[in-house]
């Protein structure tokens, strides 16, 4: 599996979704992750660039991926579609 450059994370109450590229551009995950699982599934890659949209608990989840080691980038809602 190539190595993820960058992660799309939506975040939502129960079910986020990940979508993440390598540097080319290709696609290399695309998943559904429980709330539970977000973590676990974080602390096994390797550091990364995570765009968050920005909302009421992305920095919740901001501060809990940059303590794993990862560069966390939170977007306007107008930037996101």
């Amino acid at each position: 599996m190539a190595e993820i450059a960058t992660i799309g994370l939506d975040i939502a109450k129960s079910v986020f979704q990940v979508h993440g590229i390598d540097v080319t551009g290709q696609v290399v995950v695309r998943r559904q992750l429980r709330r539970s699982h977000v973590l676990k599934f974080f602390a096994s890659l390797p550091a990364c660039l995570v765009g968050i949209e920005a909302c009421a608990t992305s920095h919740y989840w901001s501060r809990q991926l940059q303590a794993l080691g990862h560069n966390v980038k939170l977007m306007p809602p107008s930037y996101v579609k």
